[in-house]
């Protein structure tokens, strides 16, 4: 992959990056961060909650915004500084969710970008939604 260059960065340049969320990145996803609350792992037990069915974690649907904002836009060479987050909506196992990036405002003189991050499932419904605060590295 090719570095970005703040320069080539525009307002209203946007990213996206789409992946089914299977039960085999939940397990791997437990195995990583050992986060196993019920909710994500026992049927037993959220069938009595308003939930019915287990959930996906919530940060592991957000990692996706990683990819987007790594690998998309704003790219290769950016880091983040700050994101903030709004889970609106649970995720379920085979949910197909799309990550979207797009550049809000250019900040010159600190090489860094604001950009409107959110995941989206299949049905269109906005799961997560935030804003982020990111630093294009450049030689």
């Amino acid at each position: 992959m090719k570095p970005v260059k703040f320069s080539e960065l525009e307002v209203g340049m946007k990213g996206s990056f789409t992946k089914k969320i299977t039960q085999e990145d939940v397990d791997l996803f437990i195995k990583i961060c050992n986060d196993t609350n019920p909710i994500h792992i026992d049927d037993n037990f959220v069938k009595d909650t308003p939930l019915k069915t287990k959930i996906v974690h919530g940060i592991l649907t957000s990692s996706l915004i990683s990819a987007v904002v790594g690998t998309k836009c704003p790219g290769p060479g950016s880091i983040w500084l700050d994101q903030n987050l709004r889970f609106l909506l649970p995720v379920r196992i085979n949910d197909i969710i799309t990550a979207a990036s797009e550049i809000l405002v250019k900040i010159p003189e600190r090489q860094q970008v604001i950009v409107r991050t959110s995941c989206t499932n299949q049905k269109g419904e906005i799961v997560i939604e935030g804003v982020g605060l990111h630093k294009i590295l450049e030689k």
